[in-house]
């Protein structure tokens, strides 16, 4: 096959360093980064003068397909609105409905400067072929809940391997499979010792919900004595193959727990705010060198997918919340939306930073515009100055997914409107 090249020129480029200079790419890699690459070097040429790059943002913890219940169930508590909302709809999901939602889930993703999420859903199959068309990258995980019942949960394992199956490693690599056990108050503790064998088994990551509210604490703490952290410590559940999103209530205990594992951390500020669950102790957690990296939640719960305004969400939330303008540095939450984020999916050898020999996930952000004028401190305007919305161009693996903000790989008006028609057909059905 032939080699295919790609030239950005004359960038601001987010790397070690911040550097004015030019980038290129060959087949999915950067293979260059120069002040001195010309023209001719590449097949394709995008000028790139007005514009910063950086890696393309990491989404560690979504519900895509939930894009077709955005604004169902508003302004309740959590548990409210899983079980009176949310559960009844899902209810009622079928393959086609997870694939639009997912489908228009990554038009957003692509058009806000994501190119890599990390979903726990259903029909997982349907929403691997709508990242594999979009072109993003994803790691994908069926939600696995048993409430105790044995056949359910042999059901449940039965369909993680289904996926596994057929979408790991798919898309040119850009697919991967783990496990996603939904959280320690939904699943059995057979479920989960049933995970972690199996997720050594195949060599996958864990993916499941830990510590969202003080509800599930208490009722956690009810049944086993514990808090959720130390209850999966004490089954050997937690290794440094685990991504669990949310931790905002977590002990000082529990917290040397997740350090001394290495577990990874996801951070949902806005879905936490919104449903009132509380504030992730982020300060502190960075404070003891625990991977945390950021998520924007089901779109159901956040109402958005922009990873912009997660971390300004991130970084002023936990400053109002400690009282002192210092933590959460813009530099720190950058990273938290990078590198933590390729870090948390055991992809940091890949994506997440710019630099030669990494995957081509790369996003240019538009810095001609009144909002990041003057143009002083390229990462402070991206975290504090900067929205979803200025991201002009895309790229993942190497394929150009977004160009001068137009969709490329796919058709934005029509995702729109058979997202609208099954949005309402899966309501009907209520």
């Amino acid at each position: 096959m032939e080699s295919k090249n790609i030239l950005i020129k004359d960038a601001t480029i987010i790397a070690d360093e911040i550097i004015k200079g030019s980038l290129l790419i060959e087949n999915d890699k950067i293979v260059e980064i120069s002040d001195k690459i010309g023209i001719s070097d590449a097949e394709e040429l995008i000028l790139a003068d007005d514009k910063i790059l950086l890696p393309g943002l990491v989404n560690t913890h979504t519900h895509l397909s939930m894009t077709l219940m955005r604004g169902l169930a508003d302004d309740i508590p959590l548990d409210s609105w899983l079980n009176n909302h949310i559960w009844p709809v899902e209810a009622n999901l079928k393959g086609e409905h997870c694939y639009v939602g997912a489908l228009l889930a990554c038009a957003e993703m692509i058009k806000s400067g994501t190119t890599c999420f990390n979903d726990m859903y259903f029909f997982m199959d349907q929403v691997a072929k709508a990242a594999d068309e979009a072109g993003i990258r994803g790691m994908l995980s069926h939600g696995m809940i048993d409430f105790g019942d044995e056949e359910k949960r042999k059901n449940e394992f039965k369909e993680t391997r289904r996926i596994i199956k057929k979408c790991h490693n798919t898309g040119d690599g850009r697919i991967k499979v783990a496990f996603g056990p939904h959280s320690p108050y939904t699943c059995s503790q057979e479920l989960l010792e049933g995970v972690k064998k199996e997720s050594n088994k195949y060599g996958v990551r864990i993916h499941i919900h830990v510590s969202e509210t003080q509800k599930e604490v208490s009722d956690i703490q009810e049944i086993h004595g514990k808090r959720p952290f130390e209850y999966l410590n004490d089954i050997n559940f937690l290794g440094e193959e685990v991504t669990a999103a949310h931790a905002v209530w977590v002990s000082d205990s529990e917290i040397d727990i997740i350090k001394e594992k290495n577990v990874k951390l996801s951070h949902n500020p806005s879905s936490n705010m919104k449903l009132s669950s509380g504030i992730s102790p982020v300060a502190k957690l960075l404070d003891k060198e625990v991977c945390v990296s950021l998520g924007t939640d089901g779109p159901a719960s956040n109402n958005n997918m922009d990873l912009f305004e997660e971390m300004k969400i991130s970084a002023l939330l936990q400053k109002v919340n400690t009282m002192d303008p210092t933590v959460l540095s813009a530099e720190n939450v950058y990273k938290m939306a990078t590198i933590n984020g390729a870090n948390s999916l055991g992809l940091e050898n890949e994506i997440g930073s710019i630099g030669v020999g990494k995957k081509a996930d790369i996003v240019l952000v538009n810095k001609k515009i009144p909002k990041l004028t003057p143009f002083r401190n390229p990462i402070s305007h991206l975290v504090y100055s900067a929205s979803g919305g200025d991201v002009d161009t895309v790229l993942c693996n190497g394929e150009i997914l977004m160009k001068n903000k137009e969709l490329l790989t796919i058709d934005e008006a029509r995702v729109i409107e058979i997202a609208e028609n099954a949005s309402e057909d899966l309501l009907s059905k209520c």
